[in-house]
C-alpha cells in the first residue's frame, strides 16, 4: 500500500468509477480507488489529500444501501460526493432523498448559482451527463445550493466550512464536456493537491515495487507478443534483469503467422530470450465439446497455468507470475474495488485455478490501455509495438462461437488476417482501436457460380476507443467493407455471408465472448 495517496476513490459501484481514477492522472494527480467499505485506518494510512465517494446503482434509502465508515466526515479532509456520493452526503448530515418524478439520464445544462472555485475556468450553461432516479428533495444543513439543471435544481452544493463538495452529475464520463477540469479543480484548489503524478515517475515506482516483491527470485513472464505483456516484460527486464524468464505459449489460438511475429519482435525489438512452448494440442483438447464462453475462459486460464506450472519446474527459484493484466481487465472479471458488477471472466484474472502456486506480479493492473502505451513509450519500446490493437489471452477461442476445433480456427484465421489486411492499406489501422472477425457458426443459404451454398457466416468487429471501457463502433466508408466482404467470401471456403456489428459498448461488450 502506498502511504502517499493523493486522492482516495470509495467505490460504490458504478461502472464509471474507475474513470475518475483516469481522469484525475491525466491531471497529474495520483489517485486510488477502494471499497467503499474500507477501514478508516487503511484510508488514513494512505495520507491523502481528499476523498472523492464515487456513483452507485444502488438508492441510498434502501434496506442494503452501502455506507461508507461514517468517520470518513471527521478527517478534515475535503470530499467530493458525485450521483450517489452527494445523496449519501446529504442523507448522512440529516438531507433527504427520495425517488425522483422524472428519472434523468443523458446531456443536461449546467448553470452555476455562485462563481465557486471548483467551477473555475469553466463556463456556465456547459454540458453534463447525468444518471440517476433518485433526488435531494431536502438539503442537509450546512449545506448550499451552488450549481443546478432543468431537471435538477440541486446539480451542485456545498459546505464549505466542513469542506464538503457534490455532484448530481458524472464528471468522469466523456459526455460531461468541461468534466476533467471539474476533478481537476477539485484536486488542485481544493485539496491543495500537485500535479507531479506521470507515466516517467510511475514506472520508477513500479520497478522498485518488483524489486521489493520480488528480491532474488525468478519471475516466469508469459508473453503474448500484445502491448501489455511486452510492457511488464520490459518493466521486468528494467527491474531483475536475468532473473526473468520469459515464456511465449502458442496455444492454437493464435493469428495467422502469430507465432513468428511475436519471436522476431522479442529477439529484434525488445532484445530478449524467449521460450516458446507449443502446447496448442493441449489446449484444443481440453476446450473440445465446450461451448460456454465463461467455461472456455476459465478452461484457457488453467490450462495456461499447466503449462506455466510444467515450464517453471525446469529453472530453479521461480515463484513469481507475472501477466499483463489491465484495470479494465479487474474490473470486468470481478468486484474486487467494491460492488461493480462482474461482466465477463479474463483468463488471466477471473480463469485462474485455486490451486496455482505462483505469487502474481501484476504490475499494470491499476492502469487503463492508453496508459500503458505510454509507459511503454517511457520505457523505450518502438512506436510500431506500442500501436497494436489489444489481443485478448483466450485469442480465437472466444471468436468462435460454440464449439472450438481446428477446421472453424483456419476458416477464421484466413478470414481475420483479409479483414485486418484491407484495413492496414487503407490507413484505418491506426485511426481504430481494434478490429477482428468473429466466426457466428450461424449457417445461411447463399448463391455462388449458379450453385446453392449453406456455409457459415463472419462477423467484421471494429471499434473506436481511448481506455477500452466504453466504445462505439467504428464508421467505416463502405468501400473498404465491401471489399473486406467480398474478399473473405471469394477466398475463404465456408464462408458465404459477412455482417458488420454496429453496436457499442455499452450495451455490448467489445469480445463477443
Amino acid at each position: 500500500m502506498k502511504t502517499n495517496v493523493p486522492i482516495v476513490v470509495l467505490d460504490f459501484g458504478s461502472q464509471y468509477t474507475q474513470l475518475i481514477a483516469r481522469k484525475l492522472r491525466e491531471s497529474g494527480v495520483y489517485c486510488e480507488i477502494v471499497p467503499f467499505r474500507e477501514s478508516i485506518e487503511d484510508i488514513k494510512a494512505r495520507n491523502p489529500q481528499g476523498i472523492i465517494l464515487s456513483g452507485g446503482p444502488a438508492s441510498v434509502y434502501a434496506k442494503d444501501a452501502y455506507h461508507p465508515d461514517s468517520a470518513i466526515y471527521d478527517l478534515g479532509l475535503p470530499i467530493l460526493g458525485i450521483c450517489y456520493g452527494m445523496q449519501l452526503i446529504n442523507q448522512h448530515f440529516g438531507g433527504s432523498v427520495v425517488p425522483a418524478d422524472h428519472q434523468e439520464y443523458g446531456k443536461a445544462e449546467l448553470s452555476f448559482e455562485s462563481d465557486h472555485k471548483i467551477f473555475k475556468d469553466t463556463k456556465c450553461g456547459q454540458i453534463v451527463w447525468m444518471s440517476h432516479g433518485d433526488k435531494v428533495e431536502k438539503l442537509a444543513e450546512g449545506f448550499e445550493k451552488i450549481a443546478f439543471s432543468e431537471n435538477s435544481p440541486y446539480a451542485g452544493v456545498a459546505d464549505e466550512k466542513r469542506d464538503i463538495y457534490a455532484f448530481q452529475f458524472h464528471p468522469e464520463v466523456y459526455h460531461s464536456e468541461e468534466g476533467t477540469k471539474l476533478l481537476k479543480n477539485f484536486a488542485k484548489y481544493i485539496c491543495k493537491c500537485e500535479s507531479t503524478w506521470n507515466m516517467g515517475s510511475f514506472a520508477k515506482e513500479k520497478i522498485e515495487a518488483i524489486k521489493a516483491q520480488v528480491g532474488n527470485k525468478k519471475v516466469l513472464c508469459g508473453v503474448s507478443g500484445g502491448v501489455d505483456s511486452s510492457v511488464v516484460a520490459a518493466l521486468l527486464n528494467e527491474a531483475i534483469g536475468d532473473n526473468l524468464v520469459a515464456v511465449f505459449v502458442d496455444n492454437g489460438l493464435l493469428r495467422a503467422n502469430e507465432r513468428e511475429q511475436v519471436e522476431a519482435m522479442f529477439k529484434t525489438k525488445l532484445k530478449l530470450d524467449l521460450i516458446t512452448i507449443d502446447a496448442s494440442e493441449e489446449f484444443l483438447t481440453n476446450l473440445k465439446g465446450v461451448t460456454d464462453p465463461e467455461k472456455k475462459r476459465k478452461i484457457i486460464g488453467e490450462t495456461f497455468i499447466k503449462v506455466f506450472d510444467k515450464e517453471a519446474k525446469k529453472h530453479a527459484g521461480i515463484e513469481f507470475l507475472a501477466q499483463g493484466t489491465l484495470y479494465t481487465d479487474v474490473i470486468e472479471s470481478v468486484s474486487v474495488k467494491g460492488p461493480s458488477k462482474t461482466i465477463k471472466s479474463h483468463h488471466n484474472v477471473g480463469g485462474l485455478p485455486d490451486w496455482m502456486t505462483f505469487e502474481l506480479v501484476e504490475p499494470l493492473n491499476e492502469i487503463f490501455k492508453d496508459e500503458v502505451r505510454r509507459l511503454g513509450l517511457e520505457l523505450g519500446l518502438p512506436k510500431d509495438m506500442i500501436a497494436r490493437h489489444p489481443f485478448p489471452g483466450p485469442g480465437l477461442g472466444i471468436r468462435i462461437m460454440g464449439d472450438v476445433n481446428g477446421t472453424d480456427l483456419e476458416i477464421l484465421r484466413k478470414a481475420d488476417t483479409i479483414m485486418l489486411e484491407e484495413l492496414h492499406a487503407t490507413g484505418y489501422y491506426v485511426k481504430t482501436w481494434q478490429a477482428f472477425t468473429v466466426l457466428l457458426n450461424v449457417k445461411s443459404v447463399g448463391v455462388m457460380g449458379d450453385n446453392r451454398t449453406y456455409d457459415n457466416t463472419a462477423c467484421i468487429r471494429i471499434v473506436e476507443a481511448t481506455d477500452g471501457m466504453t466504445a462505439t463502433f467504428a464508421h467505416i466508408p463502405h468501400t473498404i467493407l465491401e471489399n473486406m466482404s467480398r474478399r473473405i467470401i471469394n477466398e475463404v471456403d465456408g464462408i458465404n455471408r459477412v455482417v458488420y456489428d454496429i453496436s457499442s459498448k455499452p450495451p455490448a461488450t467489445i469480445e463477443w465472448e
